[in-house]
């Protein structure tokens, strides 16, 4: 007979979302059971490119990708990558990409994670400061890399709308850009973004974080969830394979893998794989002090502990297909226009971003059940919405009035 586990508060997924709203839970008090079939952090919470960036308001799908698909499609170094298999499983989410790419449209997404993303880097320190985390930050902002023409003030898409959202955001001349970057080859331009961050070690981050749960009463419990099952008086069941585990409230912060267990909760969210990669490169002193993204490669470079990690590409495909080779080779080649001394690629890896085609997450409770929470999609932005989206879903949970207005992030928005 299977285990019955029964606790207050059941967060499916130990990702970087999960663990946070896990430790300000059981900081708060509450009775906290994490339930993930691996290891906490080891997705995608622990290959990401380790930036926090609170200036990415622009959405990925937006007027300038849309003007420029057809080159990103046909371009064999082109940082988009369709597998052709899964390709009649994705033209829905397709289609829904593109119509979310439209100006209003994208203009409106960008206004909602502006919202979302003014929080990010304050709800961080203080989660960083609570957790004792602080030691694996560092604030040296982020920069956009130009390496053949600086676009003028105002032609591209995103720069103007981070303008017209009060982003702070500094234009750079070549000799600029040499002056905070020394290493780089030579430049056309860049725009630093002073109010990033980034991370020396997400492995270590994720790691620690879920010890800091653990230390304040969280649980943590390695199974996969089959069903989901509401009961009678308001609790649900998560039916595992060798236990159940019960919960008056259950959040769904299982990043790729949410929109199963959702659509038994009564939603139908298009929620789908971008397939991410990165590779590193052993080295005691990294080249640069800050995350670096040429513009035109459409991957970070990011300095962290003993290594240098470059991250980045989207393929589309879903979550069964393997490796892809042309990727790591994309990334590799890459980065050897930077650094072309660099020794041998050390590690590579393959990760599952949660996509919605709005690129807003889905942030809130299920209409048919107001005791299951919907955390995840958070695509891109995982590792720098974690902290705001923690403190959302506590307010949620704990009915406190902080006149939060999730209307855009509702889990029935596609409906």
């Amino acid at each position: 007979m299977a285990e019955l586990i029964k606790t207050d508060v059941v967060i499916v997924g130990a990702g970087i979302i999960g663990l946070a709203i896990a430790f300000r839970l059981a900081a708060d008090g509450r009775e906290v059971v994490v339930i993930d079939p691996n290891e906490p952090g080891s997705g995608a919470s622990y290959g990401n490119a380790g930036t926090f960036a609170p200036y990415a308001c622009a959405p990925v799908g937006n007027p300038d990708v849309l003007r420029n698909l057809p080159n990103l499609l046909v371009n064999p170094d082109s940082p988009l990558a369709v597998r052709l298999a899964g390709l009649p499983a994705l033209i829905p989410w397709l289609f829904r990409f593109l119509w979310q790419s439209t100006p209003a449209r994208a203009r409106r997404n960008a206004y909602a994670l502006a919202d979302l993303l003014k929080d990010a880097m304050p709800t961080w320190r203080e989660l960083a400061e609570q957790a004792r985390l602080s030691d694996l930050l560092r604030y040296e902002g982020c920069l956009y890399l130009y390496r053949g023409k600086m676009p003028r003030d105002g032609d591209e898409w995103g720069a103007r709308l981070r303008n017209e959202l009060g982003v702070r955001q500094e234009r750079l001349t070549s000799e600029e850009v040499a002056r905070l970057e020394p290493a780089l080859p030579p430049t056309a331009g860049g725009i630093f973004f002073p109010d990033a961050a980034h991370t020396i070690d997400p492995a270590a981050l994720t790691s620690r974080l879920a010890a800091a749960a653990t230390a304040r009463g969280a649980s943590f419990q390695r199974a996969y969830v089959d069903r989901l099952e509401p009961q009678d008086g308001g609790r649900i069941r998560l039916m595992c394979r060798d236990r159940t585990i019960e919960a008056h409230t259950v959040v769904l912060a299982a990043g790729a893998w949410s929109r199963s267990l959702a659509e038994q909760g009564g939603e139908d969210i298009p929620l789908d794989t971008e397939r991410g990669y990165h590779i590193e490169f052993a080295m005691d002193t990294c080249p640069i002090k800050r995350p670096v993204s040429p513009v035109d490669l459409g991957f970070y470079v990011t300095p962290m502990a003993g290594r240098l990690r470059v991250a980045g590409t989207v393929e589309l495909g879903g979550l069964s297909a393997p490796l892809n080779p042309k990727q790591i080779a994309l990334l590799e080649r890459g980065v050897r226009k930077l650094f072309p001394d660099l020794g041998p690629v050390q590690s590579h890896w393959l990760g599952f971003r949660p996509s919605l085609p709005d690129s807003l997450p889905v942030i809130g409770p299920s209409r048919r059940y107001p005791n299951l929470i919907h955390a995840f999609g958070h695509g891109h932005l995982g590792m720098t919405l974690a902290g705001a989206t923690s403190r959302i879903v506590a307010s949620l949970i704990e009915r406190r009035n902080e006149a939060l207005n999730l209307d855009a992030f509702r889990p029935d928005r596609f409906a």
